[in-house]
């Protein structure tokens, strides 16, 4: 089974790395896009056949060292 961790700043959290993409993009005359906020994907393959307790365990992983919750949110996706 495969869990897919994205972890990305919360509203209100600078994105400095955003804002230069947004800039960029709009140099580059793409002059449609409003914001850009930079995250990362993280892909865990796992050794579970219950999608519940493997999605219960990877929001815990997530919890205590993929995202820092203080000003990281993050999303879950198990998929077989």
């Amino acid at each position: 089974m495969k869990a897919i961790v994205n972890v990305y700043l919360k509203e209100g959290v600078l994105d400095p790395q955003g804002k230069a993409v947004h800039h960029a993009l709009g140099s580059l005359g793409f002059d449609n896009v409003t914001d850009v906020r930079i995250g990362k994907q993280i892909v865990l393959q796992l050794d579970e056949s219950d999608r519940e307790k493997a999605r219960k365990e990877v929001e815990e992983m997530a919890e205590t060292l993929l995202a820092n919750t203080v000003i990281e949110e993050y999303t879950v996706e198990i998929v077989e």
